[in-house]
């Protein structure tokens, strides 16, 4: 990818978009916030942030028609991001509120920091570490984490997290109290994090340059 290209920032009423629109202005990348089929099919690359209920996220989806335009681009080969909720629609299932089936991207599902039998604080905010726990042959993709140190902290607020069927596609995790869990996943041209690297500083900024520019630069 180039500057010249542009980045699908997906609309469906459930996220502040700018914050992660900004960000990737501040790269110099060119992003157009859309709800349309064909705009972010036509798109060089693309993002699903989200705030909110995981029932409420995959109602609004389908009524744009989002989860068959999520499902192509990613099928595309073009390069995927998936953020917070972002990150837990891409999972086969939740039981935050009611059982709702996600996307089904990657086998798994998501839990409730709330529902274990140990004690939390929830909901898990502020600054966190990220552990990275494989490293790829990206086929002509920049990993993620490229020049960026392990264990370095990065923003988080959620109240659910993944639980993958396998660890294949685990590519970091983090430490909450006593709890470890999976922070994102890497699957071919998709890597999606619980972290919000729109809101994590340079570290930040350095994932979405990873992700959205072909030349591996350190910010």
């Amino acid at each position: 990818m180039s500057k010249n290209n542009t980045i699908a920032v997906i609309d469906y009423d459930m996220s502040n978009m700018f914050s992660i629109e900004n960000a990737l202005k501040n790269l110099d990348l060119k992003t157009i916030v859309t709800s349309d089929y064909d705009t972010i099919l036509s798109c060089d690359g693309a993002v699903l942030p989200g705030v909110g209920s995981f029932p409420e996220a995959m109602k609004n989806l389908k009524k744009f028609n989002l989860d068959n335009a999520i499902i192509d681009f990613i099928a595309s080969g073009k390069p995927f991001l998936g953020i917070c909720l972002g990150f837990q629609l891409l999972f086969d299932r939740s039981d935050e509120i009611i059982n709702t089936n996600g996307l089904g991207v990657i086998p798994g599902e998501v839990k409730s920091f709330s529902k274990l039998d140990i004690s939390l604080r929830v909901p898990h905010v502020g600054w966190n570490k990220v552990k990275k726990l494989i490293s790829l042959d990206r086929g002509g993709f920049n990993e993620p984490l490229n020049d960026i140190d392990n264990d370095e902290y990065f923003y988080f607020v959620h109240s659910n997290f993944v639980l993958p069927l396998n660890n294949t596609y685990s590519y970091t995790s983090t430490q909450y109290e006593e709890f470890n869990f999976c922070s994102s996943i890497i699957k071919d041209n998709l890597f999606a994090c619980q972290f919000h690297p729109e809101k994590s500083g340079k570290q930040g900024i350095q994932i979405l340059n990873n992700i959205f520019n072909n030349e591996n630069r350190k910010i």
